[in-house]
């Protein structure tokens, strides 16, 4: 649970900008929120650059990227992030920072050496395996020598007092494993803990078990913008990826979230999105306010983790109703298992629907509870109907209450629930 800058600020975000948005996420800790996350562009003195050139990247005398002074002004002197993340760590937050992974290329152009090592960029870099969608860096090498380069940058950020690293160019689009890798062992070295978060998606299916084995979060889709849904003509890459597209990707997932494994459906794109957001031109979130109901429903359950994407600086009533629920957010906090239910065991009636059931612990648990979604993906209203026993409880009556509105339906065999175009009501069943 946290903020990352990306959606309101795309390669922009400064320190005055951060530290703003960041108070406002201390003030939400009490609920659980607390990763506050500088996305790309941090080591660019001019992130409105046409090219890499122009965008002058700014790294140390081993070639590791650090801020640019003029926008972290406390980042002077070699400071790095670290009067930032001490800053941070203050608030009672956790700080987290964004790359692409790889090696500048115009490092490697200078040969600079790799700190701790006889290596030096050239030996380190991969020029066959680029980032093909950013042009900044070349591809580690997997050698020696790119662990050593891999192994100084993680040695250096730990030491700013880093909690979160989020990698782009690496879970697919390619997928590029040896580099996963790489930086996993890197982050064991330095002794902290620290949550690997791997992007872009879509991460395949048959690389659930190595990405789970290395990595805490991987994205399932490409990025997730603010849309019910975006059309896109055959043979088409996924982005952007809109709010429908979710839930079909999210039920191929269920089955690798666990502990310590969380497919991510990306950030929530609510609220201001400005003043520079990564996609489009400033703008209140398009998505409605049931669409936006809707997705915070559905990340919640299926355990998705809930990175918030708008300007703090600006909430709007509904955002904060939705960050602050403490009911919704002690249910994704909280389930041991969830999935959705087959399409063709619900009765008639839920074919615009989706259904999703979660638990903490199992029936005769001293913590047993059970949760219960209903999703309408229709463009108009629809009322669901069924029995409790339809949708996989036992015994005969059981009492709902309402997540939304706290409040709670009496004992009966069957739920009956009325939702709007794109809407979504989530129980709690007892």
């Amino acid at each position: 649970m946290g903020w990352n800058s990306w959606d309101a600020y795309g390669l922009t975000i400064g320190e005055a900008d951060f530290r703003a948005n960041a108070t406002v996420l201390a003030g939400l800790k009490q609920f659980g929120w607390q990763y506050a996350v500088i996305d790309e562009g941090w080591y660019m003195e001019n992130p409105f650059g046409d090219k890499v050139e122009t965008r002058k990247y700014v790294w140390d005398g081993n070639g590791i990227l650090i801020p640019v002074v003029s926008r972290f002004p406390s980042s002077a002197d070699g400071a790095g992030f670290k009067p930032l993340a001490d800053w941070v760590h203050s608030q009672g937050l956790k700080f987290g920072i964004h790359i692409v992974r790889g090696i500048p290329r115009q490092v490697v152009d200078a040969n600079l050496p790799v700190a701790g090592s006889g290596f030096h960029a050239m030996d380190a870099a991969d020029k066959s395996s680029p980032c093909p969608w950013d042009e900044g860096n070349w591809g580690v090498a997997d050698n020696a020598a790119g662990q050593a380069y891999y192994d100084s940058m993680l040695k250096l950020y730990a030491a700013w007092g880093l909690d979160y690293i989020k990698v782009d160019c690496i879970s697919d689009h390619p997928y590029r494993p040896t580099e996963i890798k790489q930086i996993a062992a890197a982050i064991r070295k330095t002794g902290r803990p620290i949550v690997l978060s791997l992007s872009p998606g879509p991460t395949q299916l048959e690389h659930a078990a190595e990405v789970g084995e290395y990595a805490q979060m991987w994205r399932i889709s490409d990025d997730h913008w603010d849309a019910w849904t975006f059309t896109h003509k055959p043979g088409e890459s996924e982005f952007p990826f809109g709010v429908r597209d979710a839930f079909d990707r999210l039920a191929k997932w269920f089955p690798y979230v666990k502990a310590g494994n969380w497919p991510d459906e990306d950030m929530l794109p609510w609220g201001w999105l400005g003043p520079h957001p990564g996609l489009g031109e400033p703008r209140q979130s398009r998505e409605t306010q049931d669409e936006q109901k809707t997705e915070f429903a559905l990340w919640a359950i299926a355990r998705s983790p809930l990175i918030l994407g708008a300007n703090l600086t600006k909430l709007d009533d509904l955002s904060r109703s939705l960050v602050t629920n403490q009911a919704m957010l002690f249910m994704n906090q909280n389930v041991t298992y969830s999935h959705p239910l087959d399409a063709a065991g619900l009765p008639p009636g839920f074919e615009h629907a989706r259904v999703w059931r979660a638990t903490i612990d199992a029936p005769g648990a001293r913590n047993y509870k059970e949760f219960f979604g209903f999703f309408n993906l229709d463009d108009l209203p629809v009322t669901l109907h069924a029995t409790w026993k339809q949708l996989g409880l036992d015994g005969d009556k059981h009492q709902a209450q309402n997540l939304w509105t706290d409040s709670a339906e009496k004992e009966s065999k069957e739920i009956k629930v009325t939702l709007p175009a794109h809407g979504s009501a989530v129980f709690q069943v007892k």
